[in-house]
């Protein structure tokens, strides 16, 4: 069954059709994605585009993260969204009072309230990470090089080594019973995952060797690649990443169904897509998804 991307229409002081995951979070662990909508800049980075490295101007790109800080600030007063230098790697980075925004790393994880883990798109895949109990939080770039990464080991799997690791450390350090020697699959079974919109299998293209960084040490992974002819597959990102978020025994995987409604490139009066508008108008904007504690 398709479902249509989550929605803020309830809560007024966000554009009302940026994304917030609909999923059981606590109640003090909040997350959104924004959309084209909310900002400054001008075509071919209209409206609200949050990357300073695509061609925009400067200062439309510092308007419209004032407008992103913002919004998380109606929420949680003195909220921070951090912006990482992206490389589609699997660098992750612990997210500290004082982190500056431009470290280079694909997936961020923090502990401190008001510090928003933050990732830009415009075809890669957003995903966010939080516990049951609300103790951690993390977000990660995935797109395909990340995704798949060296030796199956990928963002998504190191990311979720720091994410279990300050959990235990937090939990540990709040004296509860038994926690500080809990396994990571006590700890995934207890992860809620969000998958935020992205290239869609209808689009995506990619060659033997994308397909082959995949497979290689995952077989499991080739029905996510259809043949498109040539020596091309249509590749399922978003399937690739539940299959990886599965394998790490996180169960508990919300929004981005590989439907066209999430698609980038599909919807292109709410999405930033670089595959979509870079060849065809010289340019494409970012948007961001973050996850933070209140």
């Amino acid at each position: 069954m398709c479902h249509a991307p989550d929605t803020l229409a309830c809560l007024t002081h966000f554009p009302p059709d940026w994304l917030r995951p609909q999923w059981p979070a606590p109640a003090h662990v909040h997350a959104l994605c924004t959309t084209r909508t909310g900002g400054h800049s001008q075509p071919p980075y209209d409206r609200m585009n949050l990357g300073d490295h695509v061609g925009d101007d400067p200062h439309a790109v510092a308007a419209n993260r004032g407008v992103l800080q913002a919004a998380l600030q109606s929420v949680t007063p003195q909220a921070q969204a951090v912006f990482l230098q992206q490389v589609h790697g699997t660098q992750v980075v612990v997210l500290e009072p004082g982190t500056a925004d431009g470290v280079v790393a694909d997936a961020c994880v923090s502990t401190q309230p008001g510090l928003a883990c933050t990732i830009m798109v415009a075809d890669c895949l957003p995903v966010l990470l939080t516990d049951g109990a609300g103790t951690v939080v993390a977000a990660a770039h995935a797109g395909w090089r990340g995704l798949a990464g060296q030796g199956g080991v990928g963002v998504l799997e190191a990311g979720f080594e720091r994410f279990s690791a300050l959990r235990h450390v937090y939990q540990a350090q709040a004296a509860i019973k038994n926690i500080a020697n809990e396994g990571a699959g006590a700890c995934a079974s207890q992860t809620l995952a969000w998958l935020g919109p992205c290239i869609g299998p209808q689009a995506f293209e990619v060659g033997a060797e994308v397909r082959a960084a995949f497979c290689a040490h995952n077989p499991a992974a080739a029905p996510y690649f259809q043949p498109h002819g040539a020596g091309k597959y249509l590749a399922d990102l978003a399937g690739l990443a539940r299959q990886r978020l599965q394998a790490l025994g996180i169960k508990h995987i919300y929004g981005n169904d590989s439907s066209a409604a999430w698609c980038t490139v599909a919807q292109g009066s709410r999405f930033f897509s670089h595959r979509r508008d870079s060849a065809a108008l010289g340019g494409s904007g970012r948007m961001a998804a973050c996850i933070w504690l209140g």
